[in-house]
């Protein structure tokens, strides 16, 4: 059994140059987001002028019909400055991307004044939804929202039980607006703070029938107004793309601070620390982590873009195995530069500390366990060895 790539065309670059920006403004504003645990409102209008909100925005409202190779690029950068902004970026561009499967009469309300509409999705079924004369009813929470303080609309997703006649239940998804949700203060974790992942409370809202779509349609990548290649791709070629992206730049971020504070301490006796080959081995090991991270990581979005051709192994099982391995190699980065940097770096005022609690809190995600990911792989690859 073999495994191989080919990439077959470049990638474009709408969404970078802004990134490097955001990332600045977001270090800037990271001590005050982990105070309130939200996003401040400058890294917010950062990210919307960026053009991450417009990124999977179909072509018909003005949107980009971006690509995932440069989405994970830039989300990444922003990660460099902060990890809860980067997550924030790439969770609204995916967020419009869901959106995107909603009949038209839904998608001229959201995006009818321009596509730089922030969403955030509530992507586990929860709650309850009931058939209305209107059309839905739901009531219940949705936690772990990540971005849902600024967001315009919200994608709640649920489950829609079947009827006595033995039908299955199904997940549907449910926009709503803000003026029609609460949210609910919860999110007091020791990492990713700033993400303001709290509590979405729905009351009763009541939905339209043209504002609901089955979850099947994302999977499949059944877009009803668009023919691009972000919209038409089948779900589990995506993967966990959106959560894995801006724990590479956080890394990096890490490495960065690490490396240029090192490079200017002195120890007792007065020697530069640089000159350690302990040091400077620890610098090229965590260094290398990210560089084998990240080449799994946009391996799997060039598969996911369409310009990769991948023989000898599913996309749908190689890429999970991919992202959760990455993630794997970014912790194990991130920890070798946190131990390295002694007492020093434990100061709150060190950004290390920071992205070395963003990345531990982050890569809990179940979307990034390998001990879901590496079983699936293994049985495929058992089976096409038979």
């Amino acid at each position: 059994m073999t495994e191989h790539i080919t990439t077959t065309s470049p990638v474009p670059a709408a969404v970078l140059s802004g990134a490097a920006t955001v990332a600045e403004v977001a270090a800037d504003r990271a001590k005050a987001g982990e105070e309130d645990r939200r996003l401040a409102p400058e890294v917010v209008a950062a990210l919307v002028e960026a053009g991450f909100a417009r990124h999977f925005v179909p072509a018909v409202h003005g949107g980009s019909e971006g690509g995932f190779t440069e989405l994970t690029e830039a989300v990444a950068r922003v990660g460099e400055g902060c990890a809860s902004a980067a997550w924030a970026a790439s969770l609204a561009a995916y967020a419009g991307r869901y959106a995107a499967y909603l009949p038209p009469a839904a998608q001229e309300e959201i995006w009818g004044g321009g596509p730089d509409v922030l969403l955030a999705g509530a992507l586990v079924p929860s709650g309850k939804v009931e058939r209305s004369s209107r059309g839905w009813r739901l009531t219940g929470a949705w936690p772990y929202i990540s971005g849902v303080h600024h967001a315009d609309w919200v994608l709640a997703c649920a489950a829609v039980r079947g009827d006595d006649t033995g039908e299955d239940d199904e997940v549907r998804f449910f926009a709503v607006p803000r003026a029609e949700h609460r949210v609910e203060r919860t999110w007091s974790t020791s990492g990713m703070r700033a993400t303001g992942s709290d509590t979405l409370v729905l009351d009763g809202a009541v939905v339209p029938e043209h504002r609901s779509f089955p979850r099947a349609t994302v999977l499949a990548g059944r877009a009803p107004r668009s023919l691009a290649r972000c919209h038409t791709v089948r779900m589990a070629e995506v993967g966990a793309l959106p959560f894995v992206a801006p724990l590479i730049g956080a890394v990096r971020g890490a490495l960065r601070a690490w490396t240029a504070r090192t490079s200017l301490r002195v120890d007792a006796r007065g020697r530069a620390v640089a000159a350690s080959p302990l040091v400077r081995s620890t610098l090229a090991r965590a260094a290398g982590e990210v560089d084998a991270a990240e080449l799994l990581v946009l391996r799997a979005a060039a598969v996911a873009d369409g310009d990769a051709r991948v023989s000898g192994v599913d996309a749908a099982v190689r890429g999970p195995r991919d992202t959760a391995l990455a993630v794997e190699l970014l912790v194990a980065a991130v920890g070798r530069i946190m131990r390295a940097s002694g007492t020093s770096g434990q100061t709150e005022s060190d950004p290390v500390q920071r992205f070395w609690r963003d990345v531990n809190a982050a890569a809990s995600h179940v979307a990034l366990s390998f001990d879901t990911a590496g079983p699936a792989y293994g049985a495929w690859a058992l089976e096409e060895a038979r």
